[in-house]
């Protein structure tokens, strides 16, 4: 019989210790080192099962829980300083119920409320103060009370303004944004590090918060860094109507902010812009990882208020993972029907957009070496729309020194034929068209494949 100490089961007290000591270390490992050991896909059913035990346990859900939290905490890298107002996390739901759900709450606070959907950003959270419309200090978001000062850093992005433009600017306006790398601008920054000898980072938003938290600024100038605003903190002599007339705003003063933002006066126009944007996400030039929809209405927003972590008037829709992590075993090479020698990471199943992989390519043996994949590494695998998984880079922080670095074979596996590699190409080949026992046999699937049988 299980053990029940103050109304709660131990087993289930000891799963709750577990799981928020889990999720406080990647905290501290996703905030401050930039480099978390958990997938997005993990965080987020971590966080969902600690709610839940604390739904069917409200004793357990103290203040310090990091359910009841900002998850985040400050650097002793950086002077500390405090936010004008509290900037807060989102909530997060997963299904078009679930957001329904949220809707119905709101529409009993606010009436007729519109939506705006913007495309959520997987980046690093910043706040910027302007002061007679001068940038006057940045900020990560570090607990949502207090983040660490990087105002020389931010300086270094080209899209933040020194000094707003226009007319009626403020005498004092807080904004907030995301900082990001460009999908493009990620493949070659890690391409620079390895060929540096460095270690490459394991996404953009690493990359992005490694990049604008660099103790010289001199560094963070070379990285191609972007910023985009979504919201607005504390300010003076200035009271939009909305979070779009804000935007509208923003944007004539010279702040950046997002092309994508959309405004719908119910919710199946959301619903509607969330479809879309799942489909094509890979037609914008950064990740997102889900939409953010808001009440649109600034006075609905005061009266809907906010919890302990997250404000009530917004929400945040996140689409299935495409990325996760696990453990890469081996790399072995595949000889196709031109006679290409492509390796491929064997590694531990693990769930990726929807199904189950555990075979990825690694395109050619200079990818492996740019990406500085090893055998036995910790490594991000992605699946997008229906391309054959890749892995994207190694977990380098979790490296333990008994990786082993993969070496491509001089012969052919199938026929032990020389490989070659053709003048001006980054592919390695088998130049026995006529015998091996692989290029006949893909030779024979791909025509019987074409129906030419």
């Amino acid at each position: 019989m299980t053990e029940i100490v103050d109304g709660v089961p131990v087993d289930v007290r000891e799963r709750h210790g577990a799981l928020s000591r889990a999720l406080d270390e990647n905290a501290f490992r996703y905030y401050v080192l930039d480099a978390p050991t958990l997938s997005d896909a993990d965080y987020d059913a971590q966080m969902r099962e600690l709610g839940a035990i604390e739904d069917a346990h409200p004793s357990l859900r103290t203040p310090d829980s990091p359910t009841q939290r900002v998850m985040g905490t400050i650097s002793t890298d950086f002077t500390p300083v405090d936010h004008l107002e509290r900037l807060m996390s989102l909530g997060n739901v997963f299904s078009e119920a679930e957001l329904r759900e949220w809707a119905a709450r709101v529409a009993k606070e606010a009436v007729a409320a519109r939506f705006l959907c913007e495309l959520k950003i997987d980046g690093l959270a910043v706040a910027l103060v302007y002061r007679d419309g001068r940038l006057a200090r940045a900020a990560t978001r570090g607990d949502g009370r207090t983040g660490e000062d990087i105002t020389p850093n931010i300086r270094t992005l080209r899209s933040v303004p020194e000094r707003l433009t226009g007319d009626d600017v403020p005498p004092l306006l807080e904004v907030r944004g995301e900082v990001f790398l460009a999908t493009d601008d990620f493949t070659w920054l890690n391409e620079q590090l390895v060929a540096e000898g460095k270690a490459p980072f394991a996404n953009p938003r690493n990359a992005a918060a490694g990049s604008l938290r660099q103790k010289d600024p001199r560094v963070t100038a070379t990285r191609p860094l972007s910023l985009t605003l979504h919201g607005i903190g504390a300010r003076e002599g200035w009271d939009p109507a909305s979070q779009s007339e804000a935007y509208a705003r923003l944007a004539s003063w010279g702040l950046p902010v997002s092309a994508y933002a959309q405004v719908f006066d119910d919710l199946d126009g959301a619903l509607g812009f969330i479809a879309h944007w799942g489909e094509h996400r890979h037609d914008v030039a950064h990740e997102i990882d889900g939409v953010v929809v808001k009440v649109d209405q600034v006075p609905l927003q005061r009266r809907l208020g906010a919890t302990s972590s997250a404000p009530r008037w917004a929400i945040a829709h996140k689409y299935p993972p495409e990325e996760a992590t696990t453990q890469l075993h081996d790399i072995r090479v595949n000889v196709g029907r031109t006679g290409r020698v492509t390796p491929f990471a064997y590694m531990e199943p693990v769930q990726v957009g929807g199904v189950m992989v555990k075979l990825a390519t690694l395109h050619n043996q200079d990818e492996v070496r740019r990406k500085d994949v090893r055998i036995g590494d910790t490594v991000v695998v992605r699946r997008a729309g229906d391309v054959i998984p890749e892995v994207v880079g190694p977990v380098a922080a979790l490296r333990d020194g008994t990786e082993r670095e993969f070496v491509m074979p001089t012969h052919c596996p199938e026929c032990g034929t020389e490989l070659a590699r053709p003048e001006g190409e980054v592919d390695i080949r088998c130049p026995n068209t006529v015998s091996c026992p692989a290029q006949l046999r893909e030779s024979v699937f791909h025509f019987a494949g074409r129906g030419a049988m």
